[in-house]
C-alpha cells in the first residue's frame, strides 16, 4: 500500500542487538561497583560521599539500571580506587591473573612486598616520590605544627591525611571510627592517600601514626613519599597532647605512660624506615623548624 512504510528487520536486528550489548555492560558495570564496594566495606552513603555520586544514583548503577555518564563513572572508579576500565572489560577480573597476583602480595612478608615492588616499579623510587614530603611519628611530637610552618616557608600545601578523610566521608574521624571501626577507617585512609598522590606532586603531608598498622598502605607511603620521622621522648609526646586540651590520654588510665612507651617501641622498626629523623625533644619550635628545612635540602627532597 502506498505510503506504508516497509519494515526494515536488519536495521531492527542491529538496534536489537547494540540494545543488549548497552545492557550487558551496565549489568557488569553494576556489579564490579557493588563487588568493589563490597570487598572494601564501603557503605554506599560513604561512596556518595566520597564519589560525589548520589545514592539513589549508585543504587541504581549497581542495579545495572543506571545510564550512567563516563564522567561520574569515573567518579565513583576513583573513590574505589580502580581504573575505570576494570568495570567495563569483557574478562572478569576477579578471575583474572592480576587479582591472584594481588591476594599474593597483600599476603607476602614485608621484605617479599619490597622486593617485588622494586622488579615492578615502571619508574625509580626518587621519580614515584617526586616532590612530596611526609612526616610520620606519633601524635605530639611536632608533625602539625612543623608542617604547616614548612609549607608557609616553601610556598607548599600542607595536608593533613585526617583532615582529607573527613572531608570525604563528611565526618569528623573520631565518628568514623566509631561507626566503621578501625578497619573502615584503614580503608578510607588508604584512599585518601592514594587521592593525595594523584593531585600533588609537590607537598608537605602529615598523617596519623598508627598509618604503620596497615602495611600495604604505609608501603604505599614510603615509596611515594620522602618520609621524616618526626620524634621526641614519651613525657613530651604526652605532655604535648595535654597542652593540646586533649585529657583523654590519662583520663582514668593509670597505665597510659607505660601503653605510650610500648607503642613507641613497638612501632620504632616501622617510623625507622623513613628516610630521615628529627628529633624535637626539649627544642623549641623555631629550631626544629630550621633542622627540619636543612634536613630537607641537605636530603634534596625537593629537587
Amino acid at each position: 500500500m502506498a505510503g506504508t512504510p516497509t519494515p526494515n528487520t536488519e536495521t531492527d536486528e542491529t538496534s536489537g542487538t547494540a540494545d543488549h550489548a548497552v545492557a550487558a555492560v551496565m549489568t557488569r558495570v553494576g556489579e564490579r561497583v557493588r563487588r568493589a564496594r563490597e570487598r572494601k566495606a564501603i557503605p554506599r552513603r560513604v561512596l556518595s560521599n566520597i564519589s560525589g555520586v548520589s545514592p539513589r544514583y549508585l543504587a541504581q548503577l549497581e542495579a545495572g539500571e543506571g545510564n550512567i555518564s563516563i564522567g561520574l563513572l569515573q567518579r565513583v572508579a576513583i573513590a574505589l580506587d580502580h581504573r575505570i576500565e576494570w568495570f567495563l572489560a569483557e574478562d572478569d577480573p576477579w578471575s583474572s591473573e592480576a587479582l591472584r597476583v594481588a591476594n599474593l602480595y597483600r599476603g607476602a612478608p614485608e621484605e617479599v612486598r619490597d622486593a617485588a615492588m622494586k622488579i615492578l616499579s615502571p619508574e625509580p623510587i626518587a621519580a614515584m616520590r617526586a616532590r612530596r614530603v611526609c612526616l610520620v611519628g606519633l601524635r605530639g611530637a611536632g608533625k602539625s605544627t612543623l608542617g604547616r610552618r614548612v609549607g608557609e616557608v616553601l610556598s607548599l600545601p600542607f595536608v593533613e591525611l585526617n583532615d582529607e578523610i573527613e572531608s570525604q566521608s563528611g565526618m569528623p574521624v573520631d565518628e568514623v571510627m566509631a561507626l566503621y571501626g578501625p578497619e573502615g577507617y584503614r580503608k578510607l585512609e588508604a584512599q585518601a592517600l592514594a587521592r593525595i598522590v594523584a593531585s600533588h606532586d609537590k607537598m608537605i603531608l602529615a598523617v596519623a601514626g598508627g598509618i604503620v598498622a596497615e602495611p600495604e598502605t604505609y608501603s604505599s607511603l614510603l615509596a611515594h613519599f620522602h618520609t621524616v620521622w618526626v620524634k621526641t621522648s614519651p613525657d613530651e609526646h604526652m605532655a604535648r597532647v595535654r597542652a593540646q586540651g586533649d585529657e583523654r590520654p590519662m583520663a582514668g588510665n593509670p597505665e597510659a605512660m607505660e601503653q605510650l612507651r610500648s607503642i613507641l617501641t613497638s612501632r620504632e622498626a616501622q617510623y625507622g624506615k623513613a628516610l630521615a629523623q628529627l628529633d624535637t625533644s626539649g627544642k623549641p619550635v623555631e629550631r626544629s623548624l630550621a633542622e627540619l628545612l636543612q634536613l630537607i635540602q641537605d636530603h634534596r627532597f625537593l629537587i
